[in-house]
């Protein structure tokens, strides 16, 4: 039997490993829990409306920004 490339294949995921703060992925759990959907789902659907948008971060860097970060 002859192999075939899959058709999807561009589209699918891959998973990727980040850091995130635990007030991020709280602002998206209770995001879930009033929409249903799993909040790695919306992560992902908020960065795709980001690039969609064509929208950047803010990286205009202030003293008082990197004590927030850290």
């Amino acid at each position: 039997m002859k192999s075939h490339k899959n058709p999807y294949a561009s589209r699918m995921k891959r998973q990727v490993t980040i850091r995130m703060r635990d007030d991020v992925i709280g602002c998206f759990k209770e995001m879930f829990e009033e929409t249903g959907i799993p909040y790695r789902s919306l992560i992902n659907l908020y960065l795709r409306g980001c690039m969609a948008d064509e929208r950047r971060p803010d990286l205009t860097w202030r003293s008082n920004m990197l004590e927030k970060i850290v």
